[in-house]
């Protein structure tokens, strides 16, 4: 670094030195000048002692090393010495002495040598300025920048030791709560990519050593197999691959090696790489830890010299002064080692973390097939959150298990010097304490697996509720589901019961061990022998020493457990990290003139050694083409497009791709982001082009219709967008990237014909956007094929023919065959040109391919669509829809009311803002979460809990009580006599009984409160899931599922496991501080006076930390899931990001979020310090002013209650920064009460029933009459019904059609009341149904909704979740929807489990399992939403005719998409822009040649007789 420009400060401190260094000299000179005689000595000596010489000297040379060492400091960033400041430190503590003896003697008057005298003050003086300037950091002006943005950088020592230069945001936190801007930045060293490119350059050293063991041990077990089996001596892929080059050989046999044994992988490499990465954090630490962990012993130490000091009435009074002291300098040098060593080691943590997080996402990026195939999107988010996350925490208490064993041998060594061999039952009662709770240990984990697979379960259940949330309204069946949820949550309660009884009694266990412990060495050694008697000294010594060794024997068995789940972390990140990456070396980029695409004899298969998918393909494709690649199912043409973006496995040959290449997948992989950054997908905006591409990709519809044009933010995987969409938008961003070679995979599947026809022709066709690329296009649509240049036939991997389409057309090989298979069902649509005008809707309701674009039916995207296409003109109103609800209460907490930024659009943010909670959690929180325990029992549970910690201040009263009686004994020498046995018994029992009365106590408040935390788990939960199920549909689609099942999950979870244990926590800190701080009062009435001014100082601190530390702890979730939620979306679109070679990107991106989320954690990490600092120095002082008063007061003390007095201010200091550890993490907590209560406040729908419930076999006729109904989807949102009125008669057959957002599926809502009305009525039967009660209405209609939602559960339980029906009707339910055989084949009959979504059923029989769920309700009214989208001609056939005969005497409404299946209804209904435009017959409005006629022309229907059935 280059030198910084000179500050005052700098100036200040260089004077200041050279002034001292002038007085030295004077010194020096002064002394020479009188052993010279030029001056007369002062004293009476011939020659001056050397002293005086040295000490001159020695201080001269020190001061110029000090002007030396400033000024080198010019060169760093941190201006400051801490060498310097702690020579001070010393320099002066050092002349205290000297000082008061000069003093004294300038009070006497006995001043002999003046000159010295003098010039030791002036020294004093100008070293004590010197130390003020030190402390203030030295910042060069061109530093100012870089520390506003983090002053860390250059804060001067003392502010880096007490953290001081964070104070800043902890009073910008307690003003307001914090944002992301607030925090500071990291430190370069801190940031992703230092430590990812530090970590990888160990890891790849690892890797290759681990490999090279690998092959190694792979060899021997080759030897060992060619012994027994001769035969396998060459794999195939060797044998085959003799010829290729010999680099290649080299790394099929690596990868041979590591593919070739499932089981073995690269071992025992990343700990080392880990720990060569972070060896200087390590080495400090370790430091910092040793110290502390001396100095630890060293308090006993001195509570002995000061109890000796008391009891002894000779001793001189500074020694207690000095004892006193030396008691608090021990204590805050223990306190900022100890902070300075957490801060490594939570440093550590984070960059631990940090580097397996980058490292991770790097190697997904290039991890090869075959691992790709054994870990699954889950297990790899996993390997992120899960496994980093236990580096971090073990990271925090590794050096215990070097620390542990240490101090345990320390505090062993030092107890057998008080007690001798006594100190054995002492610790052999510690040492079997250990294996109960392992036992106990060993239980609770077997409860907590059970219970996790418990917790499992209902999440399943609960996922699958929200996700069929609308069939659940639809046809009535919470209450069966909340049965459902209510027993697997019983269980799962016992389950909590048992757990926390156990945890009780290992706490019991555990809190008894220091009190059994005491007792039983205090009685051994008094009854070993007569002789030992038991004095203030050796008791509280002791009693120290104990509580010493108590922390690392807990801390022990904790660090190993945690180790072993280290060790799984450990193998598993090292089987992901050392795996292959992908070959690519077979795709060669030789740019040598020839043709764009040249495959030479390329065999490719998805896996290392399996067989070959795409065999000995030899294809030339020239530049500027289109070639089409056709084949029946599964005949390898999506392989094909994979083997060239290099994502299989090479076999032989190679393939040569000339540029770049654009990729578009089958299914479309869109980020959660606008819709234009999915288009532009990183390239730089160029306006023209980008709404040339809209243009051509036939998006500028869509984007009339979404309501924020292209700025609309598209959910997770594309969740408010139609297949169609997805997959233009998909094609948009191929298109716009400008590559030179078109890798197309289907795009023209998920779209309808005309749709399909404009893209073509405008995109990919002769005359298209693209005509001079290079195009690939892999396709089932057969009209496009006249117009390609090559078309190439893939038949079982292998091309069987290519040429162009007339050529093979003659030829009558297999592509003759397909199109004479295929051909046929799509003769029938029209040829002519479809060019979509914007004016013009997109989705006609022509002839949907599978999974096509009419959107499926969730509110959602309906919402978004009628929004924007009713009123496109009254988009003004600002305010977004989203922010009503979850703002309201932010507002609130803030006072200030933030305006939504004008140009967003109503309904452009779908999805609403989570609310952050922030501020103070409120004190009705807490009061919340004790009602749901209950009042009394919170009242025994405290009462217990005082009674405990009495019990625990009677018995320390009573052991200083019973040290005293040694004094007399020891004054009185002859011991035999005075002490007797009785008395010695009565001490023994007493102290024995008062620690047992404490344990109970204990056992009982703990058994009490583990009741009460179960009360509260169940009374909490079961509010939310009641009140959940009884929200209107509205909410469901404004609030994504992951966020309501985060309040079933994580909340219920902080209920049910954290909240108990914080408040157990709390209240043991908060008792325990009172009782000590009740001890030192009694022993020392004056200190009452300390503990106000120490007690305010406290709680601001407190107040102050927790404000910020609250905020933190939230910022650091909120920014952790973008993470996640990153590296899911990555692996997702893996081949995608490879493509188009954004790897480099995605890899920033993620290292920003990463970095984003570390300043949140470190500045946590930061703020723990901080406060602990402040908290210690409250404890020190603490300690300092027992033992001062205790000095000042030692002639009225007895020496037992010093000792109890200190000892028990040394134990303080703990107990003070865990109860503000245990305060912050409470408030934390509570928030999940805060978070679960405002799910239970939310508006519920109509009641289920109300007091006008139906007549008994309503509705029997099913007449409907809708009376100028109108409705809309939210409060703020245009109408979507608009003032309809009709009359369906009984048993009349109505179809309603209608383009996309029309409001069709808007009126079985509104018949279902999935909406509520904005005004008119509708009756059915005569009665208004707005009147009923929401079961009595939904259980007396059927649907047949769109999609067909299936539970997990038997079969039976999802036909008849109610038990309604006899087996008779539910079979003969089957056997009319063509059910029956299948059902009959499959061994388990009516109980086969139907997994998840219905994932074990085709979707064919999913649909007709859902007809015959309407077969089995058999109501008046049957309501058809178009089932058929997904399901082939022949089920589509079966439904039709089954809803023909079996509802023959229904009032049945179709809700049309495809306009065949409604042709032979008695009237139809065509719905436009929320209002009935047509309402006739079918043969009359094609007459009428309105709406429906244009439809059915477009639908290719001509006449009435051209019905498909």
């Amino acid at each position: 670094m280059k030198k910084t420009s000179v500050t005052r400060l700098y100036i200040m401190k260089q004077m200041l030195t050279v002034l001292l260094l002038l007085t030295a000299l004077t010194e020096l000179f002064f002394t020479i000048a009188e052993d010279l005689g030029h001056l007369p000595h002062s004293t009476p000596v011939s020659l001056n002692p050397t002293v005086q010489y040295t000490n001159p000297a020695l201080y001269f040379i020190s001061w110029v090393l000090v002007l030396v060492i400033q000024y080198s400091r010019r060169f760093c960033t941190r201006r400051d010495s801490g060498t310097v400041f702690l020579f001070l430190i010393l320099s002066l503590l050092c002349g205290i002495f000297q000082f008061q003896t000069l003093v004294r003697q300038a009070i006497q008057g006995s001043i002999t040598d003046v000159p010295r005298f003098t010039l030791f003050f002036v020294s004093y003086g100008f070293q004590v300025l010197l130390l003020l300037v030190s402390v203030m950091s030295d910042i060069a002006p061109e530093m100012k920048e870089a520390a506003k943005k983090n002053p860390e950088i250059t804060a001067s020592f003392l502010s880096c030791i007490t953290f001081s230069w964070y104070s800043r945001i902890v009073l910008k936190g307690y003003r307001k709560p914090l944002e992301m801007e607030d925090l500071w930045d990291l430190k370069d060293t801190d940031k992703t990519q230092q430590v990812l490119s530090m970590f990888e350059k160990n890891m790849k050293a690892g890797i290759r050593k681990a490999r090279r063991q690998l092959e190694i041990r792979h060899r021997k077990r080759k030897r060992r197999q060619a012994t027994t089996d001769y035969r396998n001596g060459l794999s195939k892929a060797q044998s085959q691959d003799a010829l290729v080059l010999e680099e290649k050989q080299s790394k099929k046999k690596e990868k041979e090696v590591t593919g070739g044994s499932k089981g073995d992988y690269t071992k025992r490499w990343l700990i080392t790489a880990l720990i060569r990465t972070f060896a200087g954090n390590l080495m400090k630490s370790v430091a910092f830890k040793l110290v502390h962990d001396l100095l630890v012993f060293v308090s006993p130490q001195l509570l002995k010299l000061m109890i000796s000091f008391v009891s002894d009435p000779k001793a001189y009074v500074w020694h207690g002064y000095f004892y006193a002291v030396l008691l608090f300098v021990t204590a805050l040098v223990q306190s900022i080692c100890l902070q300075q060593y957490f801060q490594l080691c939570f440093q550590l943590g984070m960059s631990v973390r940090t580097a397996l997080m980058a490292a991770i996402y790097k190697k997904a990026l290039m991890v090869s097939n075959a691992t790709r195939k054994e870990s699954t999107v889950g297990e790899t988010v996993n390997l992120m959150s899960a496994d980093a996350q236990r580096f971090m925490d073990f990271a925090n208490f590794m050096h215990q298990l070097w620390s542990s064993p240490l101090q345990i041998a320390l505090s062993i060594l030092f107890l057998w010097q008080e007690l001798g061999p006594s100190v054995l039952a002492g610790i052999g009662v510690m040492v079997l304490l250990i294996p109960i709770n392992a036992v106990l240990v060993a239980k609770a984990r077997a409860i907590q697996i059970k219970n996790m697979k418990n917790k499992d379960e209902r999440m399943k259940i609960m996922n699958e509720i929200l996700n069929g949330i609308k069939i659940l309204k639809l046809f009535a069946w919470e209450p069966s589901f909340e049965k459902r949820i209510g027993k697997i949550r019983g269980r799962e309660l016992k389950g909590l019961l048992r757990f926390a009884n156990l945890q009780s009694i290992s706490i019991f266990v555990f809190s008894c061990a220091p009190f059994l412990v005491s007792v039983v060495t205090f009685a051994v050694y008094v009854m070993v022998d007569e002789n030992n008697i038991l004095d203030a000294q050796k008791a509280f010594t002791s009693i120290s020493l104990f509580n010493v060794l108590r922390f690392p024997l807990a801390m022990l068995p904790m660090t190993l457990s945690s180790l072993v789940q280290i060790n799984v972390s450990t193998e598993r990140l090292e089987r992901y990290l050392g795996s292959e990456d992908l070959d690519t070396s077979a795709i060669w980029h030789d740019s040598s003139p020839g043709s764009a695409v040249y495959f030479s004899d390329a065999s490719f298969s998805w896996e290392q050694n399996s067989d070959a998918i795409i065999r000995n393909i030899n294809l030339e494709i020239p530049h500027g083409h289109l070639v089409a690649i056709v084949g029946p199912v599964g005949s390898g043409k999506t392989s094909l497009v994979s083997a060239m973006l290099g994502e299989m496995e090479n076999i032989k040959g190679h393939i040569n791709i000339k540029g770049s290449v654009a990729y578009v997948p089958q299914q479309a992989w869109i980020q959660n982001a606008t819709l234009k950054d999915n288009i532009l997908f990183g390239s730089s905006l160029d306006e023209a082009r980008y709404q040339q591409v809209l243009e051509a990709c036939a998006l500028l519809p869509d984007l009339q219709l979404l309501p924020g044009a292209d700025l609309t933010e598209i959910g997770e995987k594309g969740i408010n967008l139609s297949g169609g969409q997805k997959q233009r938008v998909s094609l948009a961003r191929a298109v716009y990237s400008n590559a030179d070679i078109y890798l197309l995979d289907d795009p023209l599947s998920a779209v309808d014909s005309h749709v399909g026809r404009h893209i073509f022709d405008k995109v990919l066709g002769p005359e298209g956007l693209l005509r001079h690329k290079t195009r690939i296009l892999v396709t089932h649509n057969l009209n496009f094929l006249a117009q390609v240049n090559d078309i190439v036939t893939v038949v079982d991997g292998a091309v069987s023919e290519q040429g162009s389409y007339s050529t093979l057309l003659a030829r009558g090989g297999a592509f003759a065959q397909l199109l004479n298979t295929y051909g046929n069902q799509q003769d029938s649509i029209p040829e002519e040109e479809a060019t979509v005008g914007v004016g013009e809707e997109l989705e006609l309701d022509g002839d949907p391919v599978p999974g096509t674009e009419e959107v499926p039916a969730d509110v959602v995207t309906m919402t978004q669509k009628s929004e924007a296409s009713v009123h496109q003109k009254n988009f003004t109103r600002s305010l977004s829809s989203s922010s009503t609800m979850s703002s309201s209460r932010n507002i609130k907490a803030h006072g200030k009311k933030q305006k939504k930024s004008v140009d967003e659009q109503k309904g452009q943010r779908l999805i609403e803002k989570e609310a952050m909670e922030t501020g103070k959690v409120k004190f009705s929180m807490y009061l919340q979460y004790l009602r749901a325990v209950g009042w009394g029992l919170s009242t025994w549970i405290f009462i217990g809990y005082i009674g405990q910690y009495a019990a625990s201040v009677g018995s320390s009263l009573w052991l200083s009580d019973w040290t005293n009686d040694a004094v007399p004994l020891n004054q009185t020498q002859n011991q035999t006599q005075n002490y007797s046995t009785s008395q010695r018994d009565m001490r023994i029992g007493v102290y024995g009984a008062l620690g047992v009365s404490q344990a109970i106590f204990l056992l009982i408040s703990s058994l009490l409160a583990a009741q009460g935390a179960v009360r509260a788990s169940r009374v909490l939960h079961e509010k939310l899931l009641s009140n959940i199920l009884r929200v209107p549909m509205s909410f469901f689609d404004t609030t994504p599922t992951g966020r309501i099942v985060n309040r079933f999950a994580k909340d219920i979870f902080t209920v049910d496991e954290t909240i108990p244990m914080s408040f157990r926590s709390w209240v043991t800190c908060f008792l325990g501080i009172i009782s000590t701080l009740l001890m030192i009062c009694l022993a020392t009435p004056y200190f009452a006076i300390v503990v106000v001014p120490l007690g305010l100082i406290y709680y601001f601190v407190q107040r102050f930390y927790v404000a910020t530390s609250r905020q933190l702890r939230r910022l650091d979730s909120v920014t952790r899931s973008p993470i996640y939620s990153h590296f899911g979306e990555t692996v997702s679109g893996l081949s995608v990001i490879r493509a188009y070679g954004h790897q480099e990107r995605f890899l920033q991106h993620n290292e920003k979020i990463v970095d984003i989320n570390q300043k949140s954690v470190y500045s946590w990490i930061v703020s723990n310090r901080w406060l602990a600092v402040r908290l210690e120095f409250v404890g020190n002082l603490a300690v300092f002013f027992a033992a001062l008063l205790a000095v000042l007061a030692r002639n009225n003390l007895d020496s037992g209650i010093v000792g109890l007095s200190i000892s028990s201010a040394l134990n303080v200091t703990q107990t003070l920064n865990w109860l503000v550890r245990m305060t912050s993490e409470l408030e934390t907590n509570i928030v999940a009460v805060e978070r679960v209560h405002e799910y239970t406040e939310v508006a519920n729908e109509a009641p289920w029933v109300t007091e006008q419930r139906p007549p008994p076999n309503w509705p029997n006729r099913g007449e409907i009459n809708m009376m100028d109904y109108q409705v809309r989807y939210r409060p703020e949102l245009e109408l979507v019904l608009d003032g309809i009125s009709c009359d369906i008669k009984t048993t009349e057959k109505v179809g309603v059609v209608g383009r996309t957002g029309a409001g069709k599926s808007s009126l079985t809502n509104c018949l279902f009341r999935i909406l509520e009305a904005a005004g008119g009525k509708i009756l059915i039967d005569g009665l208004d149904i707005a009147t009923l009660g929401l079961h009595d209405l939904r259980q007396n209609l059927t649907i047949i909704p769109q999609d067909p939602v299936l539970f997990s559960g038997s079969l039976r339980m999802n036909l008849d979740p109610f038990d309604q029906y006899s087996d008779e009707e539910v079979w003969r339910a089957l056997e009319l929807a063509h059910l029956k055989s299948y059902v009959h084949g499959l061994p388990e009959g009516l109980s086969y489990e139907v997994s998840e979504g219905g994932e074990n059923l085709s979707v064919g029989q999913r649909q007709l399992l859902c007809l015959a769920r309407a077969l089995l309700r058999k109501s008046k009214i049957l309501i058809l939403d178009e089932a058929t989208a997904a399901v082939d001609m022949e089920t589509d056939h079966l439904i039709q005719e089954t809803i023909r005969s079996e509802f023959a005497k229904c009032t049945v409404l179709t809700i049309a998409h495809r306009l065949h299946t409604i042709m032979d209804s008695n009237r139809v209904m065509v719905l436009q822009a929320g209002k009935i435009v047509e309402f006739d017959s079918p043969e009359q409005l094609l007459l009428q040649q309105g709406i429906f006629a244009g439809m059915a022309r477009d639908a290719g229907i001509v006449g009435t007789q051209n019905t498909a059935l």
